[in-house]
């Protein structure tokens, strides 16, 4: 997989992503994770990238050109270059976008090119939505400074959802919302700390049990914590 980032600040992506699972999935080839800074493709001599709304309000908007002139690079070098013979999907990161869930980040993972598109200040110029199309993502109902966050988060539910990734896949399979529950209680050494033991049932050896003991487990943290994942109203 490919995911190119286009961003106003690739500096602070690069450290997220030169870590832990991501950094051994680039050495291994499993994905390439590309930078480019929207900034470059300013065509004034202040570099400019965002104006003033039409028509008054606070903030600034992102501008079109620089948007559109990286988007057009990066898909024409990456076709050209990179071998890629259709485009990428385009991911936009707005706090006006679909939820990003588990559930998208392994259709993502499907995907052999990803961009994501970074905005900052106020958000976009309505013209790049319109023009590019792209798929529009939040991943909470919250508002960033800008969309490297968002990106970072996102780049890590899918990279290490791509096979080889992540050392034990089982791992990943019985992980939290993987199955519409979040992922019952983990236990390790040792068997007892101050005072509180482990559940007696996972020294039991008895597998089928144990199964049966998470599954019931990961129902009632759901119900708990999350009743809306099970069509439950929470508790008043």
């Amino acid at each position: 997989m490919r995911i190119d980032v286009l961003t106003l600040f690739p500096e602070a992506m690069s450290p997220f992503t030169n870590a832990s699972i991501i950094a051994r999935a680039q050495r291994s080839g499993i994905v390439d994770i590309r930078y480019t800074n929207i900034r470059d493709f300013a065509t004034d001599r202040h570099r400019s990238v965002d104006d003033r709304p039409f028509g008054g309000g606070p903030g600034m908007v992102m501008m079109c050109q620089p948007v559109f002139d990286a988007v057009a690079k990066v898909e024409r070098e990456g076709t050209e270059q990179g071998g890629l013979v259709s485009g990428p999907t385009r991911i936009l990161l707005s706090p006006q976008g679909e939820r990003f869930t588990q559930a998208v980040a392994r259709e993502l993972a499907s995907q052999p090119w990803l961009m994501m598109i970074c905005g900052h200040y106020e958000g976009f110029d309505e013209r790049i939505r319109e023009g590019l199309k792209p798929r529009e993502f939040s991943i909470g109902d919250y508002v960033l400074s800008g969309g490297e966050a968002a990106a970072m988060v996102m780049t890590d539910a899918v990279v290490r959802l791509l096979p080889g990734a992540v050392g034990d896949e089982e791992s990943v399979e019985d992980e939290s919302f993987s199955h519409g529950l979040l992922e019952y209680p983990q236990y390790t050494r040792p068997r007892e700390y101050e005072g509180r033991a482990v559940p007696d049932v996972l020294l039991s050896g008895d597998h089928a049990v144990i199964r049966q003991w998470r599954h019931d487990e990961s129902v009632r943290r759901t119900r708990e914590r999350r009743p809306d994942m099970l069509g439950e109203q929470p508790n008043e």
